[in-house]
């Protein structure tokens, strides 16, 4: 066999370097250092904020907190909720908090484009809120600036809508797994909840930036996952029909957690005070419920950690699952940044915790221990609330590596997030922006829509006739006209009208008007005319309205310069390749 000289080695290469997923995984080992940082710098911008107002940067704020006395909660909470009222006010683009929803909103009719300076000032919104004690998540917040910043990336390089959307992805999935220390979660969230389908184009990538995120956060924080769990083991597969049950429990639970967002947030919009203001009425509310329980402050991982250790009470469990809902609606409601990952974790650690107290004491012999049930409560709230059940059955996995509890999870979980579709009918992100009139399944359909323009379907094999034209010179240039149908253009190539054998009338064949009548005379005026740049939804709807075959296409409506026309069946074409293509994209079938 021979073998390849040196030249066309170089040549392979080059081949290689200039393959579009080559450029992409190396751009996805950037943005997920870029991710991974991001998260870093968020904790720990959080832990200063946060010893701003509390005077200690630990995350043991429940024990550390209940030790303060109580003008000091309630003055953290309330200023922290005035500082955060003022910054969403002057600074905020949007006047209101940004997360999660929003990045979903970019990937699926943006095309991936997001602002920097809006995911900088909702780092700062969201880092200001947990450090004053307002009971909200974490990873929310760290979702919308990895995805921010590498949005800033896509733009920069000037990445087409695909690889921008790719890129925002890598984002997510670098934030998640940082977040969590846990690759796996990371890619299929990013998947799961903002890209929305699993096609390989993307999929690489997304694991690559995962994979690389993870590795910064444990370069820095070290290799620990964000709970620390028990080992736990199923003492009988007649537990499942429990675990079943649980789903359905946690499915209440979440629809309730839910609800009672929306309820607050609709409260909020009646108080008649200034919006600056709510944060702060909000955290005077959340300081008040934490002089008694201070496990609700913040991100809630201590409490989350002890919980699943076994060292909480029925009693107590319950309360801090009534007392967390209260406090993060109200949280949430009144305008406070933070996501709902963590708080959703919290419920589903108490609930289990209950749950699973119950069914120890009912059926001792069968239960695993009550400290299971936690893990499993805890996957299935957040998977329901989240509307991203298979990655939080993988991140329960990555954190337990029990393969039985995992089983567990997933009955929980699915049966959860099914339950929670058909009774609230959202996930908590896609409800915040059904709130906004926001629909991402027609989103995605008018995103491709908007991505393919007249100029890429257009046909330039035109017959064009000047204004002057006899009427003998029209006839035989509508003879050999592919379509029937003549453009009068000018010498500086503008559109004044065109001419179809119907708009001749009896001047078609009565040649007495010949020496009397020219192309300006005999053609249509002001015919429907489409931009080069118009897309093929504004396309679709022109050709529907005036039910012609052939139509113009021009430079713009202003200037009226002729380019060429479209064909009604080439753009019906069209339009249906790209609705095929995301109904493909969210089946994972691109």
């Amino acid at each position: 066999m021979r073998l390849p000289n040196f030249g066309q080695i170089l040549e392979r290469l080059d081949r290689v370097t200039r393959h579009e997923q080559v450029i992409l995984s190396v751009l996805a080992v950037v943005i997920g250092a870029i991710g991974g940082g991001s998260a870093i710098a968020f904790r720990e911008a959080l832990a200063a904020i946060q010893f701003v107002f509390y005077g200690f940067a630990e995350e043991r704020v429940a024990t550390l907190a209940g030790a303060l006395p109580w003008w000091h909660i309630l003055a953290a909470t309330t200023l922290g909720g005035l500082a955060v009222g003022l910054i969403v006010a002057f600074v905020m683009p949007g006047r209101r908090p940004q997360g999660v929803a929003d990045v979903m909103q970019a990937c699926a009719l943006r095309g991936g484009r997001m602002s920097l300076r809006g995911g900088l000032a909702a780092a700062l919104v969201s880092a200001v809120s947990l450090g004053a004690g307002a009971s909200t998540g974490r990873e929310g917040p760290v979702v919308h600036l990895g995805a921010s910043l590498s949005a800033f990336v896509a733009e920069r390089l000037r990445l087409g809508r695909s690889l921008s959307q790719t890129l925002l992805g890598c984002g997510v999935a670098a934030a998640v797994a940082a977040s969590f220390n846990a690759p796996i979660a990371g890619a299929f969230f990013a998947l799961e909840v903002v890209v929305g389908h699993y096609a390989m184009s993307a999929f690489a990538a997304i694991v690559i930036a995962s994979v690389t995120g993870t590795i910064v956060s444990r370069i820095w924080f070290g290799d620990y996952p964000a709970f620390i769990i028990p080992e736990h083991s199923i003492a009988s597969f007649l537990e499942f029909p429990a675990f079943a049950l649980l789903g359905l429990v946690s499915a209440a639970t979440a629809v309730i957690f839910m609800y009672s967002v929306d309820l607050a947030s609709r409260t909020a919009d009646r108080i008649p005070v200034p919006a600056w203001l709510r944060p702060a009425c909000g955290g005077l509310l959340v300081g008040i419920i934490a002089l008694a329980f201070p496990q609700v402050l913040g991100v809630g991982y201590e409490a989350t950690d002890t919980a699943l250790r076994g060292q909480y009470g029925l009693t107590m469990l319950f309360l801090l699952l009534m007392m967390k809902t209260t406090a993060t609606a109200i949280s949430l409601g009144s305008g406070f940044g933070g996501g709902v990952f963590s708080p959703s974790l919290y419920l589903g650690a108490m609930l289990g915790g209950v749950f699973g107290i119950l069914a120890t004491h009912m059926f001792p012999h069968l239960s695993s221990g009550h400290a299971a049930y936690t893990i499993v409560g805890m996957g299935a709230v957040a998977g329901s609330v989240l509307g991203a059940p298979i990655s939080t059955i993988l991140m329960v996995f990555e954190l337990t590596g029990d393969y039985e509890l995992t089983i567990g999870v997933m009955i929980a979980t699915v049966i959860a997030s099914l339950i929670t579709r058909y009774a609230f009918g959202f996930s908590f992100f896609t409800w915040q922006l059904d709130r906004r009139g926001l629909n991402l399944r027609r989103g995605r359909e008018q995103g491709l829509l908007h991505a393919v323009h007249v100029c890429d379907v257009m046909r330039y094999d035109h017959r064009a006739v000047a204004p002057g034209a006899g009427m003998g010179e029209i006839r035989r240039s509508l003879q050999t006209a592919q379509h029937g149908e003549l453009f009068v253009v000018d010498k500086d190539g503008r559109l004044h009208g065109t001419i179809t054998l119907a708009d001749l009338a009896d001047a078609a064949f009565d040649t007495e008007l010949d020496l009397l009548l020219n192309a300006k005379d005999v053609c249509r005026h002001h015919p429907p005319v489409l931009a080069e740049q118009d897309d093929l939804e504004a396309a679709m709807a022109l050709i529907e309205s005036v039910q012609e075959e052939i139509v113009a296409v021009v430079d713009d409506t202003k200037e009226n310069r002729l380019k060429g026309y479209v064909r009604q069946r080439d753009v019906v074409r069209a339009y249906d390749r790209a609705l095929l293509q995301a109904r493909d994209e969210e089946f994972g079938k691109g």
